[in-house]
């Protein structure tokens, strides 16, 4: 999602010997591997697909095993009071790095990843767009992650950070206007964020952690469809090194799929009827992209277009898999 700040630090401090101690009953074995293979970056998923160890972003959020076993994280991701999306404990082990890159698939178009840094380093260095950051253990970050970035591990010990997807009501993006506002690094930040300490309580009853049921339909709406495509053909149009070619290509070939999908929408809706139909153009629609992934790039960010209609329309517009549960 993209931010008016590289970085914006939220107005929360965690206990981060509670979170320590919880994280000490987890053993290399309980780790997964990053399901694109970077080395040396594992999770351990607490709110994912069924509550099951997946890495899957699409379908029925629940609290994991691993979850129900920290206490301290259960409460500390239900201070945040919204609704939560996929969330990991992530690693980054020590000498390790994660390269310069852009989240631009589906998931990422409307949310937002906050960052709790539970064990790190002063050598752990996270880089976004033009500013670069040490998030101290115990404090809550979020960022931009439209924008190209990377995190290097250059300390002697393996970095931990607790990570909450969420979307955002409109309570939370109005503390993140206010605290966009405010300067970090200003010895009164505190005084001036009114920081919201997150104490452990002791309770036998589990705080109620709200997770995200419908995040992906099983055929976009056409409306959400029409506006990924308007805002990417505005950012490719305003980019002065496109070739106006390849411009009009794209932008008449992108208009036309929001205009089919519609209309096969208005016979079809969710009917598994039409899901042939609409595959049929999306496939067809992937086929007229120029094989050169950067045939057109984006002026935000200098980003391929082919790899963002990719995930964030072709592949995200279909998901038949979801179908029975909005039939419910």
């Amino acid at each position: 999602m993209e931010l008016d700040k590289p970085f914006v630090r939220l107005p929360y401090k965690f206990d981060v010997d509670r979170l320590q101690t919880e994280l000490s009953q987890f053993n290399d074995a309980d780790w997964l591997a990053h399901p694109s293979g970077i080395r040396g970056n594992s999770a351990i998923p607490l709110v994912s697909q069924g509550g099951k160890n997946n890495n899957n972003f699409a379908g029925q959020m629940q609290i994991t095993e691993s979850l129900t076993r920290c206490d301290y994280m259960l409460q500390s991701m239900a201070a945040f009071n919204e609704v939560i999306a996929r969330s990991r404990l992530m690693r980054l082990d020590a000498g390790a790095e994660v390269s310069a890159h852009v989240d631009f698939n589906y998931h990422w178009y409307s949310r937002v990843r906050i960052h709790i840094p539970i064990v790190t380093n002063p050598d752990v260095q996270f880089y976004c767009g033009d500013q670069v950051r040490h998030m101290r253990a115990g404090e809550c970050w979020i960022f931009d992650s439209w924008r190209w970035h990377n995190v290097i591990n250059k300390g002697a010990q393996d970095r931990v950070h607790l990570v909450v997807d969420v979307s955002g009501s409109a309570r939370f993006w109005e503390m993140v206007a206010k605290m966009s506002m405010l300067d970090p690094d200003d010895q009164d930040w505190h005084s001036q964020a009114h920081v919201n300490k997150v104490a452990y309580k002791e309770s036998k009853q589990a705080p109620k952690l709200v997770t995200e049921q419908y995040n992906v339909a099983p055929v976009m709406a056409p409306g959400e469809m029409h506006a990924i495509i308007k805002e990417l053909i505005a950012d490719f149009s305003a980019q002065p090194s496109n070739q106006p070619e390849v411009i009009a290509e794209y932008s008449k070939l992108l208009y036309a799929l929001s205009h089919d999908w519609r209309s096969l929408w208005l016979q079809h809706g969710f009917n598994a009827k039409g899901w042939p139909q609409y595959r049929a153009l999306l496939e067809s629609t992937a086929r007229q992209l120029r094989p050169n992934p950067r045939a057109l790039i984006t002026k935000s960010n200098e980003v391929g277009v082919n790899p963002i209609i990719m995930q964030r329309i072709i592949r995200a517009a279909l998901n038949t898999d979801q179908s029975e549960r909005f039939n419910n």
